[in-house]
């Protein structure tokens, strides 16, 4: 009898055979969008993140010259003015020449330093023979104390004369010449050839300022005022150089709210090492802070806007590639946060949306 496989056992291997056969492919769907190999590297893949949203104020300003590094030159001294040898905006040098003055009140004011070398010289003697007769117990305590704080009085008369004289060099002919007390540039002026100045005349003829740091001043709205604090990063731009952005600090709060405006004015220190800040310049002023809330954050620019709604680019593979409408919270910068559309961990198209969406839309 020949031997063969009983039915019994044909059976089971039959169905093991079939099982363990690939199942075939299945029939693309002609219709269905599939990205293709050059797309898939063109475009760009962000997976969405939670994290906490930023917020900016945004505030007006003007630069300054930093005020601690800001001199003013008086005229101590009527007279009529012979020279200026400076204009607005000019760089000087500490010690350079800014004006000549002649006035008939140089006389009296040599006149007040032989009176203040005089003096310094009869207060020593004073203080010496003081303490001779306190040494030999003829003069009480109080008179020495007294003779040693009449000396003090005269050498600072002296020194303030010393000063005035450094500053304002006295030249024959009754003339005296402003000098500069520090090196930077010349932000005021108020003087000019030929102009007599008047007697107690309290107002600076120049004002120079270092301006290798400069300020901003900026005025925040009462709404805002809770919101901002010292040492908050600023970002400031300019009128002249709106491409430029200088960063800061706020480095000065004014605690007062002036009535008129309802703004309360803050300061923010910049190095300006290239002097391309000017005094009075407009500044445009965001501060960025944090808020308690975290959101699902996507770059700004990957979102697709269209009939006053907004629209991602959902990404699995390259077969499954969905749009989603989203409900934008918020953007800042480069940055949107989203309040409903978007999960934390999926994937969106950052680059070339616009072309996915357009194709996808238009089937």
């Amino acid at each position: 009898m020949r031997k063969g496989w009983h039915p019994a056992l044909l059976l089971p291997a039959l169905l093991a055979l079939v099982a363990c056969s690939p199942e075939p492919a299945p029939t693309p769907d002609s219709n269905a969008f599939v990205l293709s190999d050059t797309m898939l590297r063109r475009i760009q893949l962000d997976t969405v993140r939670v994290s906490s949203v930023r917020n900016v104020i945004n505030l007006n300003g003007r630069i300054t010259a930093d005020e601690n590094r800001t001199a003013s030159v008086f005229a101590i001294m009527s007279g009529q003015v012979e020279s200026v040898t400076v204009e607005l905006g000019d760089r000087v040098e500490k010690g350079q020449v800014l004006a000549k003055i002649r006035s008939g009140e140089v006389a009296r004011l040599e006149r007040k330093l032989i009176d203040a070398r005089s003096d310094k010289e009869v207060a020593e003697k004073n203080l010496a023979t003081k303490e001779a007769l306190f040494r030999s117990q003829l003069l009480s305590e109080r008179k020495l104390v007294e003779a040693q704080f009449d000396l003090e009085k005269a050498n600072a008369q002296l020194q303030r004369m010393n000063e005035i004289f450094a500053i304002y060099t006295i030249e024959a002919g009754s003339r005296y010449v402003l000098r500069a007390p520090v090196s930077g540039y010349v932000i005021g002026k108020a003087i000019a050839h030929d102009v007599t100045l008047p007697e107690e005349n309290h107002d600076p003829v120049f004002t120079i300022a270092e301006l290798d740091d400069v300020w901003v001043l900026a005025d925040v709205y009462e709404s805002d005022i809770a919101r901002v604090k010292e040492g908050m990063d600023a970002e400031v731009t300019t009128l002249s150089y709106p491409d430029m952005v200088m960063h800061g600090q706020v480095d000065r709060i004014f605690n007062i709210l002036d009535p008129a405006t309802r703004t309360m004015r803050i300061r923010i220190s910049l190095k300006n090492p290239d002097v391309l800040l000017k005094p009075e310049m407009i500044a445009h002023v965001k501060l960025r802070y944090q808020e308690n809330e975290a959101l699902p954050a996507i770059p700004a620019h990957a979102l697709i806007t269209e009939n006053g709604k907004s629209y991602v680019m959902v990404f699995k593979d390259r077969y499954n590639i969905a749009t989603r409408e989203v409900v934008p919270f918020r953007t800042t910068g480069d940055t949107t946060w989203v309040a409903d559309g978007l999960q934390p961990g999926e994937v969106i198209v950052s680059k070339e949306q616009l072309y996915l969406y357009d194709a996808l839309n238009d089937q």
